[in-house]
């Protein structure tokens, strides 16, 4: 017959693992979250292949959006009066930049290291906040400063690059 004893402990395992389970589920849909929110943008500046590339002059800004005229660099471009280019602390008004083309509309992303860099910055918030769930609701300290670790490095090359 199971004594009170054994039955307590393992209720607490249960728990334990429980616990566990939820946060770590918790941890990874933030980490999936993180990849969505960046691949949006991170998709067109990494996969260049057959995109149009060329630079943008920022003459005009508004509230959430810098325009300019966009000059060709890649073969099979075609130069445009106005492009759009979502307006953030690394776009200014009078500032040349290289840029990619969404493909089908007159949107741009910045390209190159700073361009790659900032599309992934909602993936690096995604690191931190995912590494506070590791650390207060699994317990795991170690992965949890390694995933600190990592969201801190990839905003600080961000910020650097632009």
């Amino acid at each position: 017959m199971p004594s009170a004893v054994t039955s307590s402990q393992g209720a607490l395992v249960v728990l334990r693992f429980g616990r566990v389970a939820v946060m770590g589920t918790v941890a990874v849909l933030i980490l999936i979250a993180g990849v969505w929110a960046s691949w949006g943008s991170a998709q067109h500046v990494m996969l260049t292949k057959g995109r149009e590339s060329g630079t943008i002059e920022v003459t005009r800004c508004g509230a959430d959006t810098c325009s300019g005229p966009y000059s060709p660099i890649s073969a099979g471009s075609q130069p445009r009066g106005s492009v759009v280019i979502e307006k953030n602390v690394a776009v200014r008004q009078g500032q040349t930049y290289t840029v990619v083309v969404k493909p089908g509309s007159d949107d741009v992303v910045r390209s190159g290291p700073a361009g790659v860099l900032y599309s992934w910055v909602p993936f690096g918030g995604a690191l931190l906040l995912a590494s506070v769930v590791v650390a207060g609701g699994m317990r795991r300290t170690r992965p949890a400063w390694v995933l600190a670790g990592a969201g801190i490095a990839l905003l600080t090359a961000a910020f650097v690059t632009i």
